[in-house]
C-alpha cells in the first residue's frame, strides 16, 4: 500500500513586517504590534483623546508604519485623524470583507491579532478615504441629507393633522410645501375659513380647480389639530432654514478648494435642457464650482450627493 502523503501547512510570506492591527470600540480600543517590538504587544486603550495620542506615541515606539482597522460606524474617525497627523499609514477596512477571511476569532484581543496577521501578510484592501477638504463637505452634505428626514417627518405631522380634520388639500395638489399649500395652510393657521378666499391662493400652475380646492377644505377645524398643525409647520420651516444655512456654508468652502480648471480659459459648458423651477430640497448651483474643482462638467450637480451616500469602506 502507498503511504498517504501528509498536507504541509504553507505560511503566507510577511509583505508589512511594521504592520499593527486596531479592533475599534466605542470606549475602548485594542492595539497589536508584532510580537518582536514589545514585551507586552497587545494594549487596550481608552477613546479619550489623550489616550488616543499615547496610542500613537506607542506606535511610533515600536517603529510601526501601517495600521489597520475597521471601519466601525465613527469610532474610528479620531483616531485615523490621528495617525494622519503622526504620518502613520492608516489602513481602513470594510467590516464586510473582513469578515469573509476565514479563522476571525470572538474576543477583542484575538480580534486585533488576526487584523495585525491578515495586513502583515498583505490580505487587507484599503478603503476609499479623499482629502480632508473633501471629507468636511462630504460631512456637511451628509447632515444635510438628516436635515431633509427630519423636515420631512414634520411635513408628514402637518398631513396627519389635516387628515384628522377631513381636510383634503394635501390630496388635491400634488405638493403640500409648494407655493399653494404653505399659503393655505399659513391662511388656515391665521384663522382663515372663508373657502373663497382659501380657494383664491391657489397658484396658477396648480391644475385643481378653485372649486376642487374649496370642497377639499372643508372639514372639522378642532383646536388640538390645529395646534399640532401649527408646531409642525413651524418645525418644517426650522429645518428648511437650517438647510439653507449648510447650503451657505457648503458653497463657501467649494470655493476655498484649489481649482483645477480656468473658468476664464474654458467657460463652463451650458447645461442641456436644464429645469426652470429646481425640485424642492434641491442643492444649491453648486455646478460651477465643482467644475472649476474637479473639471467635469457632466453630471456635476450630482457628485456631492453621490459622495454623501457613498458607503465609507468602499475598497478603492
Amino acid at each position: 500500500m502507498s503511504k498517504r502523503k501528509r498536507s504541509k501547512a504553507v505560511s503566507l510570506p510577511i509583505v508589512e513586517a511594521n504592520a499593527a492591527g486596531i479592533d475599534i470600540g466605542a470606549t475602548q480600543i485594542f492595539v497589536a504590534v508584532p510580537a518582536d517590538r514589545d514585551v507586552e504587544s497587545i494594549r487596550c486603550f481608552d477613546t479619550f483623546t489623550a489616550d488616543l495620542e499615547r496610542l500613537a506615541d506607542w506606535l511610533e515606539q515600536c517603529q510601526i508604519r501601517t495600521v489597520a482597522m475597521e471601519s466601525t460606524g465613527v469610532y474610528w474617525i479620531p483616531l485615523f485623524q490621528i495617525l494622519e497627523e503622526r504620518k502613520i499609514e492608516a489602513c481602513l477596512v470594510n467590516a464586510q470583507h473582513l469578515k469573509n477571511v476565514p479563522g476571525r476569532k470572538k474576543t477583542d484581543v484575538e480580534d486585533c491579532q488576526w487584523i495585525q496577521h491578515l495586513h502583515s501578510v498583505g490580505l487587507l484592501r484599503g478603503s476609499f478615504r479623499p482629502d480632508q477638504e473633501i471629507c468636511a463637505i462630504r460631512s456637511l452634505w451628509r447632515h444635510r441629507d438628516n436635515l431633509i428626514q427630519l423636515a420631512t417627518i414634520h411635513l408628514q405631522h402637518m398631513q396627519k393633522a389635516l387628515d384628522q380634520m377631513n381636510l383634503q388639500i394635501h390630496h388635491v395638489i400634488s405638493d403640500l410645501a409648494g407655493t399653494t399649500g404653505l399659503a393655505i395652510v399659513d391662511a388656515i393657521l391665521a384663522g382663515e375659513r372663508d373657502l373663497a378666499k382659501l380657494a383664491q391662493l391657489r397658484d396658477w400652475r396648480i391644475r385643481a380647480s378653485e372649486e376642487t380646492i374649496m370642497k377639499s377644505l372643508v372639514g372639522d377645524y378642532r383646536e388640538e389639530h390645529l395646534f399640532t398643525l401649527r408646531q409642525s409647520l413651524q418645525s418644517y420651516r426650522h429645518y428648511q432654514h437650517l438647510i439653507q444655512e449648510v447650503d451657505g456654508q457648503v458653497k463657501q468652502m467649494m470655493r476655498r478648494l484649489p481649482g483645477r480648471v480656468d473658468i476664464g480659459e474654458k467657460p463652463l459648458p451650458k447645461e442641456k435642457n436644464p429645469r426652470k423651477t429646481p425640485w424642492r430640497n434641491e442643492p444649491p448651483q453648486l455646478r460651477e464650482d465643482l467644475y472649476r474643482t474637479f473639471g467635469v462638467a457632466k453630471g456635476v450637480s450630482h457628485q456631492l450627493s453621490n459622495n454623501a451616500r457613498r458607503y465609507e469602506g468602499a475598497p478603492t
